[in-house]
Formats: C-alpha cells, sequence, structure tokens
C-alpha cells in the first residue's frame, strides 16, 4: 500500500469503520459476541469473544508485537466465525489492557509472566464455554508464549498452531535473509547499516534492533507488506477502536519491547526442549523473511508431537493468517478442527 492510499484509508476511516461493524455483526441464535475485562494475573486483561454456534471449538489467539493486540483484525476474521469461537486477548501490557492499567498496573512484564496469563485465560475459557481444552495459536513473537503454553499445560490444548513461527537462528540466517532483500530492493543504505551492526544479534541495542525491522519491512515485496497492507489499514478501519485506543496500543509495544528486548533477542528454545504432548501444527507463509519460512521448517522438522504437519500458506509472508485468512481457515478446518469435537453445554 503506497502513502497515497494510507491517506486515503485516513480519510473513509468512519465509512470503513461502519462498513466493518456491519460486517461484524453475527445474529445466529447460539451466537457469542462479547468483549470484556477479565481479571487474569492479578490485573483486568481485554478479552473479546466471537463466534455464531457457542458450541463450536475455541480458537485462542497469542499475539505477536510485542504488544501488538490482534483484535484489530476481527473483520479480517470474520468467516472465521462460522466455525470457530474466536478469541482475542490484549496480552498485559498491549492495547485495552495496557489503557486499563497503565505502566504501574502491567508492571514488569516477561515471557513467563504472559505464558502464566495465557494459562489463566486459557482456564477462564474452558469454565465459561464448556469446553476442556481450547485451539492454541501462537503468532510471530507470540509463538514464543504459545511454545511456552503448550510446553506448561499441555491437557489445556488441543493443539497447538505455529503461525509466523520463531525458531532457533544458530547460523544467522535472518541476517543474510534481510541482507539479500535489502539488496534486492537497491537499499544500499540499508545494507551499510545492517553490515555495521553485524550478524549477532544478540550483541545489538534496541535501537539497532529497531532500525533492522524497520529496513526489513521496506524490503518485503511480492507478498502483503505486513504495516502499510495489514495492521495501519486493520487498526485505521477498526469500529472497535478509537485513536486513543490506537496511542496506547504504540505506548504499549514500547513499554513491552522495553521489558522483553533481552530475553526475545535471546530465547532459547532448547530450555523448553523439541518433544511436545499434543499435536503441533506449523501453519507458515511460504516468503516470510520476518520468521524466516526456513527455520520453521527446520524447527518443525526437530519436533517431536503424537501428532505434526506443516503447511505453507501460500503468496504470503509475514501475518500470514491475516493476508490469506481463507487458505489458513481452510487448513484449520481440514487439519486440526476434527481434534476438537463439538461442547455438549
Amino acid at each position: 500500500m503506497s502513502k497515497y492510499n494510507i491517506l486515503r484509508e485516513i480519510v473513509m476511516r468512519k465509512r470503513n469503520q461502519s462498513k466493518n461493524a456491519k460486517e461484524l455483526q453475527i445474529n445466529t441464535p447460539n451466537s457469542i459476541v462479547e468483549g470484556c475485562y477479565v481479571k487474569i494475573g492479578g490485573i483486568d486483561q481485554w478479552i473479546t469473544i466471537r463466534g455464531e454456534n457457542w458450541n463450536n471449538p475455541v480458537l485462542l489467539f497469542i499475539h505477536g508485537g510485542p504488544a501488538s493486540t490482534y483484535s484489530i483484525f476481527s473483520p479480517l476474521l470474520r468467516s472465521w466465525e462460522k466455525h470457530f469461537i474466536v478469541v482475542q486477548w490484549d496480552q498485559r501490557g498491549a492495547g485495552k489492557t495496557f489503557r486499563r492499567n497503565g505502566k504501574d498496573g502491567c508492571r514488569t512484564i516477561t515471557f513467563d509472566r504472559l505464558a502464566q496469563d495465557g494459562i489463566e485465560v486459557a482456564e477462564y475459557l474452558t469454565n465459561k464455554l464448556g469446553y476442556q481444552k481450547v485451539i492454541l495459536i501462537g503468532s510471530s513473537v507470540g509463538s514464543f508464549i504459545g511454545v511456552m503454553m503448550a510446553k506448561l499445560r499441555p491437557d489445556l490444548f488441543y493443539a497447538y498452531v505455529g503461525t509466523d513461527q520463531n525458531a532457533p537462528d544458530s547460523q544467522n540466517l535472518s541476517y543474510t535473509l534481510t541482507l539479500n532483500a535489502l539488496r534486492g530492493a537497491g537499499n544500499t543504505r540499508g545494507v551499510q547499516l545492517l553490515e555495521k551492526m553485524g550478524a549477532d544479534q544478540s550483541q545489538w541495542s534496541r535501537k539497532n534492533f529497531d532500525k533492522r525491522n524497520r529496513l526489513l519491512v521496506k524490503a518485503i515485496k511480492d507478498v502483503p507488506n505486513m504495516i502499510t497492507d495489514l495492521i495501519l489499514p486493520s487498526m485505521l478501519s477498526s469500529p472497535e477502536h478509537k485513536i486513543r485506543d490506537m496511542m496506547d496500543i504504540f505506548r504499549g509495544m514500547s513499554y513491552s519491547l522495553d521489558h522483553l528486548f533481552d530475553e526475545l533477542i535471546n530465547f532459547d528454545f532448547k530450555k523448553f526442549g523439541m518433544q511436545f504432548e499434543l499435536p503441533v501444527f506449523i501453519f507458515h507463509g511460504d516468503n516470510d523473511i520476518i520468521t524466516p519460512t526456513e527455520l520453521a521448517r527446520a524447527y518443525y522438522d526437530e519436533i517431536e508431537a503424537p501428532q505434526k504437519e506443516f503447511v505453507l500458506i501460500k503468496n504470503a509472508g509475514h501475518l500470514a493468517c491475516f493476508s490469506r485468512p481463507d487458505q489458513f481457515l481452510e487448513e484449520l478446518i481440514k487439519r486440526v478442527r476434527p481434534l476438537a469435537p463439538m461442547s455438549s453445554t
């Protein structure tokens, strides 16, 4: 999306919000549409629950970022709500949870804390909706949290679905792919900046990390751009987010990354091991250079699980479930939904 199209989205904001609000309406007899604060980890955390049939399996999304709430994408997942109850959770430090609690209320944020919060959210959902388990989806940075949750409490989940899956990168492949993408885009200055930073991201400062991410997003080509084609248009057209909510999203992202930066760049997958006690699925964009597809595949190959499958989402990069929601839904229905029986409540 060009700068002109982004400006057009801003001008058309009210109209697009109204259109999405109509599309998000659910009028089926056994539906559930809720958005409320729930006491999780000792603080109020924002959760939305949407589905056409209360008895359908539950999908719990663990968003990325850090603190990049996915509730802005609800219109893109409207078709999913025919087959699943879709749950979006603004994590500690994210979105409406950050707005409610502020820095003092959110306190110190760690991956352990977020995983424990996520387990509480899953327990809340099973009690509320009458399921023994839910389906867990971890996306991008949320895939760290999702893996931790799946390892800590496999009894709570029918399956773990990783998308935009983070993975070990001992050979610095991500660095090489970023350099190649910048060279392919003709960004000589970007190449020079990245070469100056060096391949070992564990030695990067927060400032350099931010620089690399901005360069990488600009280098994306041939697939939807996660910022200009997905995040910004969805944020601007969300009927559930006012301008102040958008400001809180950005403030929460900065605050959360301040807390999580060291853990994020030094995450140790070996600490949690490669053996899972539940089915594991990796649904990954076939051209993702943010969390490289090749690394996700290598991680999948090492995983041991009762059942596992790797699926490429075609013509997709990062945030594949939002850029190609129809194919992603087809794969969920075909491969994951059979593991979760209908609720009897």
